[in-house]
C-alpha cells in the first residue's frame, strides 16, 4: 500500500502586519527589512486566537472541496511548537470541534521542521496498516511567543495552518524517500523556555519568549542545508534536474536563494511563503505549496522536493509526487 495526499486547505489570521507598521514599533525600515528577509507583510493571530483554532479553520478551507470527506479519518497529527496547551493537545482540540469518531491524536513538535516529519510519520501509519485515512495539520502562532521589542525575531515570523488529508493508496507511490537528522548540541541558537530555566546550560533571558542566534543560524543552514537535500536525493538515486519544485522551510529569502546557489537550483523552481506570512514555521513549507496549487504551479505528478530546518537543530526533508 502507498500514500495518496487528496487535498490540502489552508488558512491565515485576517490582521496584516505590514514592515510599514514595524517601522512604527521598532527601530527599523522596509527596506532593511526586506533586504535581510524578503519579509513584506506577516498575518497575525488575534488576541484571543490560538494554533487549534487556525487548524480549525485549515481543515474548514480543506472541506471547501465537496468530495473531501474527514468523517472517516482514523488519526489526526498536528505539527506545532506553539500549542495552546502542555495538555490537551491541539490535535484533540480539532478533532474534538468536528467530532471525528474512533480517530487518535498527537501532536508533534520538530518546529520548523515539524511539517515533513509529520507527513513521514502519516506515510509510516499508512503503510504499515495501522491508519487508513489521516487529517496532518500543521498550525503555528508565534506571535504569541516573539518580543516585538526585538527586531531581530519579530520581523521574521508570522501565523498561519495548513490542512493536508492523507489516504492509502494502492496505486502508484506518492511518498518517494525521506532523511532526517539533528544536533542537539546546537539547541540553544533556536530555543523558547518552558519549564526549564535553561537549554544545554544557558540561561533563557525572558521566559516563554522565543530566542534565536539569527547569525550562527544562518551559517549552520547554508554550511548544512545543501548537503542534506543531496543526501535525500541520493537515498533516491534521483538528480536534483529530476525534481519540479524545491520547497524548503521559508525562513528567510535570502537563506533560500544562497541555498539554491550552492545546489546550483533555478530559484524560478523555487516555491516559498514568507514573502507575504513571513516565517510561519512547520506551516511554510505546506503554505508554499498550497500557493503553489492556488496559483497553478503545482500539478498532478510534479516531483517536490520538501525540507525543512529548525530548532532541535533539526533538518530534513521528504519527496513526494503530487
Amino acid at each position: 500500500m502507498y500514500t495518496n495526499i487528496t487535498g490540502i486547505g489552508a488558512y491565515v489570521p485576517q490582521k496584516i502586519l505590514t514592515n510599514g507598521d514595524l517601522e512604527n514599533m521598532i527601530d527599523t525600515s522596509n527596506e532593511w527589512i526586506l533586504q535581510r528577509t524578503g519579509v513584506q507583510e506577516r498575518h497575525i493571530a488575534a488576541e484571543n486566537e490560538f494554533s487549534s483554532d487556525l487548524a480549525i479553520k485549515a481543515v474548514k478551507n480543506l472541506l471547501s472541496n465537496p468530495v473531501l470527506s474527514i468523517d472517516d479519518v482514523d488519526m489526526v497529527i498536528v505539527t506545532t511548537f506553539t500549542a495552546d496547551h502542555l495538555t490537551p493537545s491541539v490535535a484533540a482540540l480539532v478533532q474534538g470541534h468536528f467530532a471525528i469518531k474512533n480517530a487518535g491524536t498527537m501532536d508533534l513538535n520538530a518546529a520548523c521542521t515539524g511539517f515533513t516529519y509529520g507527513l513521514c510519520v502519516a506515510d509510516s501509519l499508512l503503510t504499515a496498516g495501522h491508519s487508513k485515512k489521516i487529517l496532518l495539520i500543521a498550525a503555528e502562532t508565534t506571535s504569541k511567543i516573539l518580543d516585538y521589542t526585538e527586531r531581530g525575531s519579530c520581523i521574521l515570523f508570522g501565523d498561519a495552518a495548513v490542512a493536508v488529508l492523507m489516504e492509502k493508496n494502492s496505486s502508484h507511490q506518492k511518498i518517494l524517500q525521506s532523511y532526517f537528522t539533528s544536533d542537539g548540541n546546537l539547541a540553544p541558537l533556536v530555543a523558547c523556555s518552558n519549564l526549564a530555566p535553561t537549554v544545554n546550560d544557558k540561561p533563557f533571558e525572558k521566559e516563554h519568549i522565543f530566542q534565536q542566534e539569527g547569525p550562527l543560524l544562518y551559517e549552520y543552514v547554508i554550511k548544512n542545508i545543501p548537503t542534506g537535500v543531496q543526501t535525500l536525493l541520493d537515498k533516491n538515486d534521483m538528480l536534483l534536474q529530476q525534481i519540479d519544485w524545491f520547497i524548503p522551510h521559508s525562513a528567510n529569502l535570502r537563506m533560500i536563494k544562497s541555498m539554491c546557489t550552492k545546489l546550483n537550483f533555478p530559484f524560478e523552481k523555487t516555491l516559498i511563503s514568507n514573502d507575504f506570512y513571513g516565517n510561519t514555521s512547520s506551516a511554510s513549507i505546506p503554505l508554499a505549496i498550497w500557493l503553489g496549487q492556488q496559483n497553478l504551479k503545482v500539478k498532478k505528478g510534479d516531483v517536490l522536493l520538501l525540507y525543512g530546518f529548525g530548532a532541535g537543530l533539526t533538518h530534513g526533508g521528504i519527496i513526494i509526487k503530487w
